[in-house]
């Protein structure tokens, strides 16, 4: 197993240097640091890069606290040059009549509206960006921008499309992603999702899969479940996607199992036929939202990044199923459609949770997270990946 490892490491290394020699880069710019037009903390990034390179980075805008419940709007700053500069923040969503109702908070609640979990999904096919998101965790609505994000059309309910899912889960909340949702190269769009089914408000017991729209986000249908909450695999969500090179699908699955990995399944549809789920022994599971990236024009590639901590107790040994603490944001490597990660590397070693990945048109990615009390983009090549990377332990 060790020589194995060796040598998928040995040869993934050699198999991405030699596509290009140029020198490793690592820039940062902070986007939306806490206070910044009277919010009290941005949190819960996603980013998505259009063909013709503009950047759209979004998040929750946490009005008063950074509650996951309370007055939350959600933000959105544009780049039309590819991340060179950068529009302002503004408000996108929800401009309908007011959707008030805080389960979680005894008094004052009745009056806030949490707009939350964005997910845009760039249609290679029609240009189009499709954009959900959910109000109190509850209901879900979809708007489309046809000019790179300038404007958005006006939002259209589809929470009927989660309908399917109680069935299985009497659903009590609701949830796409978060991050970003893709599109197969069969022109399926297809969005991950979470549900729990606990008292109201709560966000478990939960169990996870996608929806899906095979004509252009005009209309959206439920998967099958795709990680139950039973046996070992205990209230997953905040799932991940990414097509492989052989045009199936990729779920990768926050939980509180007591195994602390993340949760691996894939279909060939994104719809069904969900293969059995399963610990990842590379992919560590603090507890926290990870994202999951497919690079383009390198078939079977595959960036992965996540705090890379698990919990552990007074003597140093990991606490199943325990909340890592959120800090040492890594970026991973795969050259085999993830099924092995053998190359890790730091991103940001202080505190910082939840991210999500997008490639340029020039093949050097984005990686849009939460630092301290700020969202923060980074933008990277492979080479800098590489140079003085750490085998995956």
């Amino acid at each position: 197993m060790k020589t194995a490892r060796l040598f998928t490491l040995s040869a993934l290394v050699w198999a991405t240097s030699s596509l290009s020699h140029a020198a490793p880069i690592l820039e940062k710019t902070d986007l939306f640091p806490a206070g910044m037009n009277g919010v009290a903390l941005y949190r819960i990034p996603g980013i998505v890069v259009t063909p013709t390179g503009a950047v759209l980075v979004y998040c929750e805008a946490r009005k008063n606290s950074r509650s996951d419940w309370g007055e939350i709007e959600i933000h959105l700053r544009r780049s039309p040059d590819v991340g060179k500069t950068w529009e302002p923040a503004r408000q996108i969503a929800h401009f309908d009549e007011r959707i008030e109702g805080n389960p979680r908070k005894p008094n004052g609640g009745e009056h806030e509206q949490t707009v939350n979990n964005p997910v845009a999904i760039v249609d290679r096919e029609t240009g189009a960006i499709e954009f959900l998101y959910c109000v109190n965790y509850a209901r879900c609505f979809s708007m489309r921008s046809k000019d790179d994000g300038k404007t958005f059309s006006k939002p259209v309910e589809i929470t009927s499309a989660f309908e399917p899912f109680r069935k299985d889960y009497d659903w009590k909340v609701i949830a796409t992603g978060p991050g970003h949702g893709v599109q197969l190269k069969n022109g399926r769009l297809v969005v991950p999702i979470w549900l729990a089914y606990g008292k109201t408000g709560d966000h478990g017991p939960a169990a996870s899969g996608t929806i899906y729209s095979d004509d252009h986000g005009r209309t959206w249908q439920a998967s099958a479940i795709a990680v139950h909450n039973k046996g070992e695999f205990n209230s997953p969500n905040e799932t991940m996607i990414a097509e492989l090179s052989d045009g199936g699908v990729m779920l990768i699955t926050r939980s509180l199992s007591k195994a602390s990995r993340k949760i691996v399944t894939t279909s060939p549809n994104g719809a069904g036929d969900w293969s059995k789920p399963r610990f990842h022994p590379d992919l560590w599971e603090p507890v926290c939202m990870a994202s999951i990236l497919a690079v383009p024009d390198r078939p079977g590639t595959m960036l992965f990044s996540n705090p890379h901590t698990l919990a552990r107790d007074k003597s140093g040994k990991p606490i199943p199923g325990g909340r890592g603490k959120r800090r040492n944001l890594s970026i991973k490597l795969s050259g085999d459609d993830g099924k092995t990660w053998p190359i890790s590397k730091t991103l940001e070693s202080g505190p910082s949770a939840y991210s999500d990945l997008a490639a340029l048109p020039d093949g050097e990615i984005l990686c849009f997270y939460e630092g301290d009390k700020r969202l923060t983009l980074a933008r990277f090549n492979l080479e800098w990946l590489e140079a003085k990377a750490e085998p995956t332990k």
